[in-house]
This record gives C-alpha cells, structure tokens and sequence, in this order.
C-alpha cells in the first residue's frame, strides 16, 4: 500500500507539471461552457434558435441556464464530448511512458508493476474527480451570474439531484478515461491510443447505431458498447430530446442497465491494463 500511495503522489506530480493535462481539461471546460451556456444565452438575447435550442420559447431557454438545471447541464455533454477527452487523458497517461521510456525504468528500478500502474490509475481518478467537481463549480457560477444579470428569482436543485449527477458524471468519464488508459497499454504509446479513441468516440459508435436501427444484431451489440451505455444513464437522467438533443444522449438502454454496463468497464478495464503490462515485456 505504501508503494502505491508513493506512486500516486509521484504521478500526481509529474501529471500536475504536464502542459498537455491541463491543455486537454482546458478543451472540456470550454466545451461545457459553450454547449451549456453560451450557445443558449446568445439565443435567449438575440432570439435565434440553433441546432441545440430549436422551437423553445425564450423562457424556456432562460430556464434552462438558471441555477435549477445545473445538474442537467452538467451532464449532458459529457457522454461524447467530456468522453472523449477523458480517453484521451488515460490514453497520454498511459501511453507516454512508454513513449518516454519512463516505464520501463520504473518496472525495472522501482516498485512492481501492479504498483506501479495502480499509482497510475488511481492519480487518473483524482484527476477524474477534480474535473467532475470542477465543472459543477464553473456551471453553479454562471448560472449564477446569467440569473442575477437578468433579474431572476435563484432556485436552487435539490441536494438528491446534484449528488446524483455528480456520480453519473464520475461514472462516465472514469469509465472514459480508464477506455483511454487500456488503449494506451496495449498501442504502447499515446499517438495511436489518442487517435484509435477520438474514432471509435466520436465515429465509430454512432455508425454503429444508425446501422443498427436496420439490423437486428447490430443494434444488439451496441447495447453494450460504452458509448452507448454512457449516453443512455445521461439520457435516463436528463432525457432524450428527439429533435436533435444533445450529441452522445441516447435511449437505447435502461438507466440501470446502463449503470451496469459501466460499472463491469470500470471493473474490467484496468484489470485488462494491469494484466497487460505485468505479462509482456518492458519494451
């Protein structure tokens, strides 16, 4: 345990000085800001009804900036966009030492490779957790400030509700961010991992479902791909709108089935990785 705690302090560090780290958290806090606030605040003010808003009334826009949705917010690009950028977080963070050489001296000089990983991993997940929280605390903010400069009354969501979306949010992307960390244990480097990730997030899976509303096994197995199963707790949290909706929020499965279906990747995933890199060699 000591040797684990020691490898999670020391990857913390390394991953705190890593400019690539906070350029990649950089991109999600600007991608939910966007999606959640900007795009709906530029049509509140001027009117215009975009992709994302398409037939609501102002009103119904201006409510869904206000601190009440905030868990709603919170969630919705996650599935997709805070996905992807997580498997590309566990992709870099796995993959760049073996790209750096820096595994293999850890797995010759230092503590054993379960530890070694299990430091990993687990740096990953404060990571993890400490973007969830904060992109709770960017949302609570301006929902603040857009309620207060046009005058509106602050309701606040219950205390259920935000608990709720912070561990469905947490669910997600670690289970993201651990896909990221095994793809970068099998390519053995970060360049094929982060790309191999970005198609299967952001293509593959939703080909696979729009073939799979024509064929019956097709539509079978992507109830158990992870993209599926993400977007569909999101969906069973904040529903689905079937106008166009939010990119990533899907039906396809129950919200318990979904939750599952996570949580056997979140399981599964690092065992894979750790299995991995004990079996093969160094280099």
């Amino acid at each position: 345990m000591n040797a684990v705690l020691r490898s999670t302090r020391a990857e913390l560090l390394r991953l705190r000085r890593w400019p690539a780290v906070w350029v990649t958290l950089g991109a999600w806090a600007a991608l939910a800001l966007m999606f959640g606030y900007v795009f709906g605040y530029l049509a509140y003010k001027t009117g215009d009804n975009s992709f994302s808003n398409e037939g609501q009334t102002t009103a119904s826009i201006l409510g869904e900036l206000m601190p009440r949705s905030v868990p709603d917010v919170l969630l919705q690009g996650m599935p997709m966009f805070g996905g992807a950028l997580m498997m590309v977080l566990g992709a870099m963070v796995a993959g760049s030492g073996y790209g750096w050489g820096t595994w293999k001296t850890v797995f010759t000089q230092g503590p054993s490779r379960t530890s070694s990983l299990a430091g990993s991993l687990a740096a990953m997940t404060v990571i993890v957790v400490g973007t969830v929280m904060a992109t709770l605390v960017l949302d609570v903010v301006v929902s603040v400030a857009i309620a207060t400069s046009e005058s509106q009354d602050l309701v606040w969501p219950s205390i259920g509700a935000v608990v709720e979306s912070l561990l469905a949010g947490l669910l997600v992307l670690e289970m993201w961010a651990l896909a990221g960390f095994a793809l970068g244990t099998v390519s053995r480097g970060p360049a094929l991992s982060v790309g191999l990730g970005l198609v299967w997030a952001l293509v593959v899976e939703n080909l696979l479902r729009g073939v799979g509303s024509l064929l019956g096994p097709v539509d079978a197995l992507t109830h158990v791909l992870p993209g599926t199963a993400a977007g569909s707790l999101v969906g069973s949290l904040i529903g689905v709108d079937y106008g166009g909706g939010t990119p990533g929020v899907v039906d396809a499965i129950s919200g318990t089935q979904a939750v599952w279906t996570l949580v056997a990747y979140v399981v599964v995933l690092p065992v894979v990785a750790l299995v991995l890199a004990r079996r093969r060699d160094v280099v």
